[in-house]
């Protein structure tokens, strides 16, 4: 992750184009932030976003996209498309929270990313966890995305990785309730591949917390430039350098099929590697479906990944 100059208000103009409004609802304040952060079921159509570039006109159509993550939040503070949103007042991001719940839209914000290594560095999980819940409910979105990349401490081995993920994600659902909040993770593939690691990866941390987390955004890219580029290599049979880490075979280490939502990068140049076009993972996801997975899709990142990429991905498993 680069962190990006910021741009004021850009941000505002940009979620508003494309946006209904929201109509009036006759509950009472509570009742309906709560019922607009109802947690919505698979697919997911997950779309990150971290950079702002002058003159596009706004996130992916509302009718494409559930799932609007703002990147990034880290232990020293917000960054990037977090930061803008702390910019704008309380009354604009009340307007464009209710313009995405009128259209079905969730707005989380993702922390850490790949330059934040928290464990490594000694963060407290509990202190952590209680700064980031603090944000979210400070400024009015949605629920929280946990891009956890301390390559680090996961290599390590000696299982302090996975105890420090398990205690910061059920002391996020402390202050984020369960239903009330959305809480995904974003792991890499290889994160779930038995025996790879000492400390288990995300076996491990699923075990613990699994049952907190809604979904998982796996991230099948960045692990070598033939790595979860066919069909087969993505769903059913990953290469011995990261083995058992295609999305059946995560399932069958114990990790529910419906919480695999796949994530790639929408072009060639948003990912060192692991990039395939829209077609062939339009066939992929086609082919996952008719084997029972429907989790759904992530995506790095906006303005790349638009309302046309979406509906390209999606065309022949989840037609519109």
């Amino acid at each position: 992750m680069v962190i990006l100059p910021l741009t004021g208000f850009a941000f505002l103009s940009c979620i508003l184009s494309g946006v209904a409004s929201a109509p009036p609802h006759p509950l009472g304040n509570t009742a309906r932030e709560i019922l607009e952060r109802a947690i919505p079921g698979p697919p997911h159509f997950v779309v990150y976003s971290d950079r702002f570039v002058s003159g596009l006109t706004g996130p992916p159509a509302v009718s494409q996209v559930q799932v609007y993550i703002m990147a990034f939040l880290l232990t020293e503070g917000a960054f990037d498309k977090a930061e803008e949103w702390t910019q704008l007042t309380a009354t604009q991001r009340s307007t464009i929270k209710a313009q995405y719940a009128a259209a079905g839209i969730k707005l989380l914000v993702s922390v850490f990313g790949s330059t934040d290594a928290p464990t490594s560095t000694g963060a407290d999980p509990i202190a952590t966890a209680n700064t980031m819940a603090a944000w979210v409910t400070e400024f009015g979105v949605d629920g929280i995305d946990v891009d956890y990349e301390d390559f680090n401490a996961i290599n390590a081995g000696d299982g302090k990785a996975e105890a420090w993920l398990t205690s910061f994600t059920q002391q996020l659902r402390v202050k984020l309730p369960q239903g009330q909040f959305i809480l995904t993770h974003a792991p890499v593939a290889p994160w779930f591949s038995p025996g790879k690691f000492g400390g288990g990866a995300y076996l491990t941390v699923n075990r613990n917390v699994g049952s907190l987390i809604d979904w998982y955004n796996v991230q099948v890219i960045n692990k070598g430039t033939t790595e979860y580029t066919t069909c087969s290599g993505l769903l059913t049979t990953s290469s011995s350098v990261w083995p058992q880490s295609a999305v059946f075979q995560i399932a069958a280490s114990g990790i529910p099929l419906n919480k695999i939502v796949i994530g790639k990068p929408a072009i060639a140049s948003d990912a060192s590697n692991g990039f395939v076009s829209t077609t062939t993972l339009a066939g992929c996801l086609s082919q996952a479906k008719s084997q029972g997975w429907s989790a759904g899709v992530m995506v790095w990142e906006f303005p790349d990944a638009d309302a046309n990429w979406i509906e390209t991905v999606r065309s022949q498993a989840f037609p519109e």
